[in-house]
Parts: structure tokens; sequence; C-alpha cells
């Protein structure tokens, strides 16, 4: 029987997953950034420290999700796009045990939404990257509005985090400079669209990229019936 990477429950975001998440951050991911890109975080103390929150950043590589958690210290669960548990049995592999699980980027489905209250039971962080694909375009712009109404749904704030620098891979020593930036968390409280253009404008301010509003229709009220039923 095929395994169903968009249906994750709660002890599934265990002691194990999370041993191996920190094993390839500081074993590969760190010493990576630190030799080839001159790896530095900025904006550590706005990271809240007693209540939970969803991690949302721009996405520009494949070593975002590694940038992220090494840069906030926390265990945290992806979304990510379901296509990537499809390609070979090692990435998919990687995908599982990184804490990672399958989402339809069409659309928010129920499967999604029962896997992000299981986060919300666990430990773990929830991690999004709103812009949805890679953009390496220095952009802010096709804002996914996912990330709006599960924090106004799940009453999380969202921490903005920017990163920038590695929208070319660098494999020269020390060439390259990624440069890691955490604002102050982004109140849930905020209407959708409001909370959206926040974010947008934040990410946009601290790596120094051009901020396109997306045009954007309401779901807060439908996301909420479907987290009260999931």
């Amino acid at each position: 029987m095929k395994k169903n990477y968009a249906r994750r429950y709660t002890n599934e975001f265990n002691t194990i997953r999370r041993c191996f998440q920190l094993f390839w951050i500081y074993t590969v991911a760190i010493p990576i950034f630190t030799i080839f890109y001159r790896y530095e975080v900025h904006g550590r103390e706005n990271i809240p420290k007693d209540t939970k929150f969803i991690a949302a950043a721009n996405h520009i590589s494949y070593f975002d999700p590694f940038i992220v958690s090494a840069a906030l210290k926390k265990p945290i669960a992806y979304m990510a796009k379901k296509e990537l548990f499809e390609q070979n049995a090692f990435m998919t592999f990687m995908m599982d045990y990184l804490g990672a699980f399958a989402v339809n980027r069409e659309k928010l489905e129920v499967s999604t939404i029962k896997t992000v209250k299981d986060i919300f039971k666990s430990k773990w962080y929830l991690g999004i990257f709103p812009q949805g694909g890679i953009r390496k375009n220095k952009t802010i712009e096709k804002i996914n509005k996912g990330f709006a109404v599960i924090a106004k749904a799940a009453k999380w704030d969202i921490l903005p985090v920017s990163i920038t620098g590695c929208e070319k891979y660098n494999w020269i020593p020390f060439k390259g400079k990624l440069i890691v930036k955490i604002g102050k968390p982004i109140s849930y409280t905020l209407p959708e669209e409001q909370l959206i253009e926040v974010w947008g404008k934040e990410i946009a301010i601290m790596n120094g990229y051009k901020y396109v509003k997306s045009d954007l229709e309401s779901s807060e009220l439908q996301t909420q019936e479907n987290f009260a039923n999931a």
C-alpha cells in the first residue's frame, strides 16, 4: 500500500525525525553554508520563546529548509509540493525523515489541514514558503494565500524569514554570502489580505527585493470551517 505523505500524524513528528533533521543541519548544511557562503543570521531575538508560530520564508534554493531550520534552531515540519515525493526513492526518504509533508499547490486539501492540526499538537513548528516554487528573480510576488488562512484558523502568528545569497549556487570557498534575517512576528489577527501584504513587504525590506502585490480572494471563513470539521 502506497504511503500517503500528505497525511502525517503527531507521533511521526518524533525524536527520530528530529535527530535526522539535526544530523543533516549540523554535519552537512551548516558546514557548507559556513565554508562556501559565509553564513550569517540576524534577528534571532525576534523568535518567540514561549509560543508556537509559522515560519514563512522566501524561496530561492533547495537549501532553504536547512537554512531556516539552522537559523531558528527549532524542529520544523515543512509543506512541500507533492511532486517532490514522487521523483525517486531517495528523495522520498529524505523528505519523509526530514519531517516534510506533501501538499497540493492547487488547493488546500483536508489531509493538509489534518496534518497541520497534528503538528500543532506536537513539539514541532510549521514551515511554509508562501511563494510556492523557487524564485530567483529577486521579486516577492505570486504569494499563495494558504499560509495566511492557516495562521488565522490555527491562531498562530507568522514569523517572516528573509534569505539572500543562494540565488546562485557557489562552490568556491568563502566567495558567497548567505544572509538570513528574522523579522518580528506578524499577528494572525490581521485581516487575511493585510497579513499577506505585511509578510511580503517585510521580506522585501529585509532582503532588498521588489515587492509586487498579489491579487487575492478571501478564503478565511472556508478554511476556518475546514479546520473545525477536519
